[in-house]
């Protein structure tokens, strides 16, 4: 490694990073790590942080899973790559099939199309949910509806559906044909409504509205993360994603469960549908597939959708999509061992029960912060919306924002900001003191960027 010296002059000269303007990267350059030991990481100055980031939602059985790391380790030195495309496979992704559909079988999904993330996932699921209703004799079936604020991916599809402009604004034009209702949030939606179960039923209702609006013989599928993250951590009420899959089957739209960040234990449960009884007709994932150590997604595919595109005769049942690395050998092994560490280690339970630690310290925070205006969350999913008037909801300033990042960094806890949000999503192996040092650390970066009641 060179010393920091180097990194300290090169940081951001020769790179753009994703999700950044390019001259703030310059004027402000990022943290530089170096390494990373269990839930902790370092920087390149030697100053060790605990990750209340977990990676980026992904990093779920910490950083010093072995098994993961063999078992790449192992593939690699057997054989680091081959192609996937018509004729040929490989070892580990056929036993990564098996692993997925055993591992999915509560939810009814029994088929795999792997990928390279949680982006080429959502692009899989839309472009097959319109070859479906194709391969079915329904050619008109091409609309997606989804929410705003939900977030699905970087790609042209995955963006035209995202429910947020920052995400959209500086690449429109995009997809035709996708269209937005509002999310189930109660601290901000368009009909003033605090309640989470009457808001639900609000909101499902603006979707069949939607549908019958455009002709349901024209929507393709509905796709939602069962817990919205990017978009600010928004848990649906219970009732939500039952009353969605209802709508969707009365009116022949596939739904899509958006899964990249809540599949595998994040939110106590191991689906986020299965959180909410829901089986949806597909599910991206990525992320903790592979415990972020080899880039990987998957969308998993229920038997009906299988069943279209297995028992059809003619061209339309061809799936003409793939990537270089679908199944990755070497992706595919990490994910077999990820999962099997996943299970052993019941992380979803210490979600759920961590989870609710962290909700508590949370709220205890907004009691003693007048900045904090909302905090909201599933499992290790949690939010504390930042506002510089609580009556008002006014956003906290940027600089404000970023001046707490940078308090609770030099006081050893990596924090993600978004917006005027914090959020958090430590890694699932956290025990009670990782979460303690979180607290304290938020409570003392607000105060000493001055806020206190």
């Amino acid at each position: 490694m060179k010393n920091a010296d180097f990194y300290a002059e090169n940081n951001a000269k020769h790179m753009w990073h994703p999700m950044a303007h390019p001259a703030e990267m310059l004027s402000k350059p990022p943290k530089v790590i170096a390494s990373a030991e269990g839930v902790h990481v370092t920087d390149v100055n030697g100053h060790r942080v605990l990750d209340a980031v977990g990676g980026l939602w992904n990093v779920n059985l910490g950083y010093s899973n072995q098994k993961i790391k063999d078992a790449i380790r192992d593939q690699l030195n057997k054989m680091p790559y081959y192609s996937s495309f018509r004729g040929t496979s490989t070892a580990s992704a056929v036993e990564l099939s098996v692993v997925l559909k055993e591992w999915f079988e509560p939810d009814d999904l029994v088929r795999s199309f792997l990928c390279s993330g949680g982006s080429d996932a959502v692009e899989t699921a839309l472009r097959l949910a319109r070859q479906y209703h194709r391969v079915r004799g329904q050619h008109d079936r091409t609309k997606f509806i989804s929410l705003r604020q939900g977030y699905h991916g970087t790609h042209f599809g995955g963006a035209s559906v995202n429910g947020n402009a920052k995400f959209r604004r500086n690449y429109e034009p995009l997809l035709p044909g996708c269209f937005h209702i509002p999310a189930p949030w109660t601290y901000r939606n368009p009909f003033d409504e605090s309640d989470p179960q009457r808001l639900s039923e609000q909101c499902a209702a603006m979707l069949e509205a939607e549908i019958k609006f455009q002709s349901a013989d024209t929507v393709a599928a509905f796709i939602m993360e069962p817990v919205l993250g990017a978009g600010g951590v928004i848990p649906p009420h219970e009732t939500f994603m039952p009353m969605v899959r209802d709508i969707c089957d009365r009116y022949g739209v596939l739904l899509i469960a958006d899964e990249v960040i809540t599949a595998f234990g994040r939110t106590g449960a191991w689906t986020g549908s299965r959180l909410w009884g829901v089986k949806p007709d597909m599910m991206c994932v990525a992320k903790g597939i592979t415990n972020g150590y080899f880039p990987l997604g998957a969308t998993m595919i229920s038997a009906i959708v299988a069943d279209a595109f297995e028992n059809n005769k003619d061209a339309f049942g061809s799936i003409g999509h793939g990537y270089t690395y679908s199944a990755h050998p070497v992706g595919a092994a990490a994910a077999i061992a990820s999962i099997e560490e996943t299970m052993r280690l019941n992380v979803a339970d210490n979600a759920a029960v961590q989870g609710e630690t962290l909700m508590r310290g949370c709220r205890q925070l907004m009691s003693e912060h007048d900045i904090i205006g909302d905090v909201r969350g599933k499992g290790l999913m949690i939010c504390l919306e930042l506002v510089a008037d609580r009556k008002a909801k006014t956003p906290l300033d940027k600089q404000r924002v970023d001046a707490i990042f940078n308090a609770a960094y030099d006081a050893g806890v990596m924090i993600r900001v978004s917006g005027n949000n914090i959020i958090l999503s430590p890694s699932l192996i956290v025990d009670g003191n990782h979460i303690a040092t979180i607290l304290s650390t938020i409570d003392v970066a607000i105060t000493s960027t001055g806020d206190r009641r």
